[in-house]
């Protein structure tokens, strides 16, 4: 699965986790809408979210997990897994073109359709079509600049993915779980 047109990082450090994304929606090799909200809060906030690819089936994935979560009392990890699992299996589902990233504040995942969920090794976590430039300004910020915040982190790396991929715009939204 090629997911284009947008980019999400999540990045754990110092004990906190945030979660971005750029804001814009493009349609063939147009921009449709510059501040699309790719980020959400779920269960009182304690859960983020941040999706890529197709709008609608994203949506279908978050209400999905929402569901999940409810079912779980909050379980991030169960939730995920469980939405992995009925995403490979449902026929309908299966043909969805999304991905997720969630956390809460203590874990941070990707989900994909493939029945996927990973626990990224460096703490931190990229979908989308800015995804290896994000994720790659993020490590060096871990490593290089461990004094900044997380949600700073997040926020240069968006940034630097902007400044280079084409389906990545500077219109963040970032959130932390509470």
């Amino acid at each position: 699965m090629r997911i284009r047109s947008t980019t999400v990082l999540g990045v754990r450090h110092n004990g906190e986790i945030a979660l971005g994304a750029d804001g814009q929606a493009t349609m063939d090799k147009h921009v449709a809408k510059s501040n699309v909200r790719k980020v959400r809060k779920l269960h009182d906030g304690k859960v983020v979210t941040g999706f890529a690819g197709s709008t609608a089936d994203a949506f279908m994935l978050l209400d999905k997990f929402e569901e999940k979560l409810g079912s779980y009392n909050g379980q991030l990890r169960r939730a995920a897994i469980e939405l992995a699992k009925e995403w490979r299996k449902d026929q309908y589902l299966r043909k969805l073109e999304a991905m997720m990233v969630v956390c809460d504040r203590d874990e941070l995942l990707i989900i994909a359709g493939t029945g996927d969920v990973l626990e990224p090794d460096s703490d931190v976590a990229a979908i989308g079509s800015g995804a290896m430039f994000a994720q790659a300004a993020a490590l060096a910020l871990k490593k290089h600049a461990p004094h900044l915040t997380a949600r700073q982190m997040v926020e240069e790396a968006l940034h630097i993915a902007a400044d280079i991929c084409i389906y990545t715009n500077h219109n963040l939204m970032i959130e932390q779980p509470s």
